[in-house]
């Protein structure tokens, strides 16, 4: 059982969105990429036909007008396309799905204004890049070749999935246009800092298995709840605030935190019910769990266990000491000043 299984307990909307990735999925996924590009050139032209629309085709609706109708929903999944131009005629199209194809170029996506829905994982895309789609509520570029972040500027996104790419750096996601946006996917790429991701409404946010060594410019995401940190290089637990008042799960699996005093800059997250810290050096530390229950009295589970009333007992008599001895020793001080000689 992974870290996240029993993350329902506390995102019960989210399940899919919280369960963790197979071991291999992103190796399976980079060697099917791999072999895209060694023989990319081999591949014939295979464009989007009317015989294939007519397949894939489902889902008939009325129109805006709402005196026609039409197929507003089109699978194409793994037809090796190349080339789906087809689709600029396509205008009533809602929900689309070209995943696993040849694909380099999206631009005929422009054309479908009342898109909902859009699938393309698994093709050789070097760009997200669409024109502005003003109902455009989920899209999925998992598994391509692209390299940044610029040009997705639709107003009601809530769901944007990039895991698995070649992304280094977050650019041009900006708040204005994106300000539905929930759910931010970016799994499995190349990211060196975790700036750029100014999102006021952002809920989860999915950032394991990159090369981020600290955390920063995140420390305003209020609505924020599902943080994933997991395998990456971190070493200290700078970069949370109590502005971030919502962060109910953190998972920092697979860090470099060695120091058990990291935990105590968990503090000012007043709503962490769940905190993952496996695979850390810091987790070896023999006080380890009692620890991160003393500075996070709210703390539910760490790693895979919840904590028990007795723990908590415990952890609220050590709170109880160390604040006493605070006091004993700021009292001490301010005798030692009272009978100091002045200067």
């Amino acid at each position: 059982m992974s870290d996240e299984d029993d993350l329902d307990d506390f995102e019960p909307d989210q399940n899919d969105l919280e369960k963790e990735e197979e071991e291999n999925e992103l190796e399976d996924w980079n060697e099917y990429k791999k072999e895209g590009e060694e023989f990319s050139e081999e591949w014939m032209p295979t464009p989007l036909n009317e015989s294939m629309m007519k397949e894939g085709l489902s889902l008939l609706c009325k129109t805006g007008n709402g005196l026609a109708h039409a197929y507003v929903k089109l699978e194409a999944k793994d037809r090796d396309l190349t080339d789906i131009y087809l689709l600029r005629s396509y205008i009533h199209l809602r929900y689309v799905d070209i995943s696993e194809n040849h694909l380099t170029d999206l631009s005929p996506i422009n054309c479908l204004t009342h898109l909902l829905w859009l699938k393309a994982d698994g093709n050789q895309l070097r760009s997200a890049r669409l024109n502005e789609l003003p109902y455009l509520q989920m899209a999925s570029f998992a598994y391509n070749q692209i390299m940044d972040t610029e040009g997705i500027t639709h107003p009601r996104l809530g769901i944007l999935d990039l895991k698995g790419n070649r992304i280094h750096k977050v650019t041009g996601l900006d708040p204005r246009k994106l300000n539905s946006l929930h759910t931010l996917e970016l799994r499995g790429n190349q990211l060196e800092s975790t700036l750029g991701i100014n999102l006021p409404k952002l809920k989860n946010l999915f950032l394991a298995q990159n090369m981020l060594k600290k955390i920063e410019g995140l420390e305003n995401l209020s609505l924020l709840t599902t943080l994933h940190l997991r395998d990456n290089q971190i070493e200290t637990l700078n970069g949370f605030s109590k502005e971030m008042k919502s962060l109910q799960y953190l998972n920092l699996r697979g860090n470099m935190v060695t120091d058990l005093n990291e935990l105590a800059k968990l503090r000012d997250l007043p709503k962490l019910r769940a905190l993952v810290l496996l695979d850390n050096p810091c987790a070896d530390e023999t006080d380890y769990r009692q620890e991160a229950l003393v500075q996070m009295a709210n703390l539910e589970r760490l790693d895979k266990e919840f904590y028990e009333e007795e723990d908590r007992a415990e952890a609220d008599e050590i709170r109880q000491r160390l604040k006493e001895e605070q006091e004993q020793e700021v009292n001490l001080e301010c005798d030692t000043e009272q009978y100091l000689p002045p200067a």
